[in-house]
């Protein structure tokens, strides 16, 4: 199966870039282009792509708002979009999160994690690079500006507070359960419950909960 994916960015020197790098991928197709964030919204629901690659500062619309039009909590088909950016401490990263981004990813981090991003985005998962996931949120809890959490209406047991911590340090399904010592099906089990108890869509929003709610202090 080929991921089709639309790659967003207002360079146009990165944005073939990364297009030449996808493209050179076995199963992966870019299909599209986009060098503002209008263009990118309206090829995205034209196309409708496996994944949406977006840089954040773009001309004519943000990528964060362009994420929430095709994302956001009130998309009813959502699209994929991995945010891309410069900055590991952009302070439109959490913002884009907000707007339903699956991940982030730096527009250093290399091919392989790139590559990798897109497969985990596809197939409904989310990667962020565990030490970028660690150190930015990390640096947004310090600021203080978080948002108010609810606690969730079902308390959370005990094993899924620790499966949340994990994820919250960027930790993969396989790390999970090598750490806590149970079987990668009832790490998703648990990540699953996580989910619905939190009213989180993945693991990025698990993540921005475990700090909001002040468990990552």
């Amino acid at each position: 199966m080929t991921i089709r994916v639309l790659v967003a960015d207002d360079q146009e020197l990165v944005r073939t870039g990364l297009s030449m790098i996808l493209d050179a991928q076995p199963g992966i197709d870019v299909v599209g282009q986009a060098a503002d964030g209008r263009q990118a919204v309206s090829k995205a629901r034209e196309l409708r792509p496996d994944v949406c690659l977006f840089d954040i500062r773009m001309p004519e619309l943000d990528g964060i708002e362009a994420t929430r039009r095709l994302a956001g909590p009130d998309v009813a088909d959502p699209l994929a979009v991995v945010v891309i950016t410069t900055f590991d401490l952009d302070e439109y990263v959490h913002g884009a999160l907000k707007a339903g981004a699956r991940g982030f990813l730096l527009k250093d981090a290399g091919p392989e994690l790139l590559v990798q991003a897109v497969h985990a985005a596809a197939a409904g998962d989310a990667l962020i690079a565990p030490n970028v996931t660690v150190r930015l949120l990390a640096a947004f809890a310090a600021t203080g500006k978080r948002s108010r959490v609810l606690p969730p209406v079902v308390p959370l047991t005990v094993r899924e507070e620790e499966v949340l911590l994990t994820v919250a340090r960027g930790r993969t399904n396989v790390e999970i359960a090598d750490e806590l010592h149970i079987s990668l099906s009832t790490t998703k089990t648990h990540l699953g419950s996580l989910m619905d108890k939190l009213g989180a869509r993945n693991r990025v929003e698990l993540a921005m909960w475990a700090y909001e709610s002040g468990r990552m202090d």
